[in-house]
């Protein structure tokens, strides 16, 4: 068996029927990653018949003043059980490469355990055996990320959407929901001229600019792969909802002063407080519906990006206007996205989460505001440096370059 390189539509054609097949191994983000710098080679391992047994995308950029290294996003096509196949893939890339690079690295899409969502503790299973193989074939195992320092976060969130449904999410995140229905929330697919409106509520989460997101849109857009989808307001509708909402109240709020007067007592006095907050907090929707229909203004308040391959749903980015962040918009986001591809898609991946579950965690709104929509968590393998040119590799890492090349510009959480 050799190395041959292969065109995208032999390349396509074999990671499209491939088991763990991403998104990442396409020929439409080899594309996408050329606005960072990076050639590409789709590379496959092919036996004497010509039949494709192993594919890998490979990005390769230039560190330094004289070197290049590869990278294969989520790791090589192959099965990696088969280790007399892996060796054979590995053995051939090294040799193919040998001149050019000075190492490839990797980040399969190997799931080693899942979390366990009492004990928060990762329940490992048979494919952990998978980093020993690596590791004998002379891959070097780098550091797990604490948080979000890798390219690809360790953790990650995926929903089974066959196991989905309304009932079965958090009690915090139903009640989230609805407040946001209750005040007039609507749901909008859009098209790339909403890229701007999206930008502003993603754009203080990565350093990239505006540009970023619209590339990554038009090339998956190209294939109908794309989707951007707004969370916007409907003051009339919210106002009608709040009015109900405050005559309700208020029929209550009257109903316990009249038993206040009757009895006096703690309890009497607590609820008649809670009505009244509650009466305020209805008051104050009506002042911001009535204001919003008056300026007669389309607010639009949280957005995602999200990207479809395969059977899965990718959530690629979200955010929302944290100005108005007691309409809980970013769960009312997430809940349509749901519910708009439940029976048209297996999963929706909702994007990392962190191995961090104590209050403690920089992190632990994200990882309660995933947990309450109960997907599966699951830690993957890592990273892995195929190292080809051992003094080179060194002479990167003494040099700080390649720490400074693998920061946060590309990585996606």
């Amino acid at each position: 068996m050799h190395i041959k390189e292969l065109s995208i539509a032999e390349f396509d054609g074999f990671a499209r029927n491939y088991p763990i097949s991403s998104y990442y191994q396409s020929s439409q983000y080899a594309l996408f990653m050329t606005e960072f710098g990076y050639d590409y080679e789709f590379i496959g391992l092919v036996d004497e018949l010509g039949v494709i047994q192993a594919a890998a995308l490979i990005l390769i950029k230039k560190i330094g003043f004289s070197y290049k290294y590869g990278y294969s996003p989520k790791g090589f096509l192959i099965d990696y059980f088969d280790q007399d196949l892996l060796k054979k893939f590995t053995e051939a890339i090294k040799e193919y490469y040998q001149k050019r690079l000075v190492f490839i690295k990797i980040n399969p899409e190997i799931a080693i355990g899942e979390i366990d969502p009492t004990t928060k503790l990762t329940n490992y299973n048979q494919n952990i055996i998978i980093r020993d193989y690596l590791k004998d074939l002379g891959f070097t195992k780098l550091k797990d990320n604490k948080y979000f320092e890798s390219l690809f976060p360790r953790y990650n969130a995926i929903l089974n959407l066959q196991e989905y449904s309304f009932s079965q999410l958090q009690k915090n995140t139903k009640n989230k929901i609805r407040k946001g229905i209750k005040r007039g929330l609507v749901f909008e697919k859009k098209n790339r001229d909403s890229l701007d409106t999206l930008f502003q509520f993603v754009r203080r989460k990565k350093d990239i600019d505006p540009f970023y997101y619209k590339n990554y849109y038009n090339v998956f857009d190209s294939i109908g792969a794309a989707d951007i989808f707004l969370v916007k307001i409907d003051f009339h509708q919210y106002l009608i909802n709040s009015k109900a909402l405050y005559d309700q109240e208020l029929e209550r709020n009257n109903e316990i002063s009249k038993k206040l007067i009757e009895h006096a007592n703690e309890a009497n006095i607590k609820e008649k407080m809670n009505s009244d907050r509650i009466l305020l907090s209805y008051k104050n929707d009506i002042e911001l519906a009535t204001k919003g229909l008056r300026e007669n203004k389309e607010v639009y308040i949280a957005g995602a990006f999200v990207i479809r391959y395969l059977n899965r749903v990718h959530i690629v980015i979200s955010g929302y206007d944290k100005r108005y962040k007691q309409f809980d918009p970013n769960y009312f986001l997430h809940y349509q996205i749901l519910e708009y591809y439940k029976n048209q898609f297996k999963f929706v991946d909702l994007n990392g989460m962190t191995g961090d579950f104590t209050v403690h965690n920089p992190y632990y709104g994200l990882n309660q505001f995933k947990l309450g929509f109960r997907p599966h968590i699951y830690e993957f393998i890592g990273e892995f440096d195929l190292i080809i040119n051992e003094h080179a590799y060194h002479h990167l890492i003494k040099k700080g370059l390649l720490a400074r090349e693998f920061n946060k510009k590309t990585k996606e959480v």
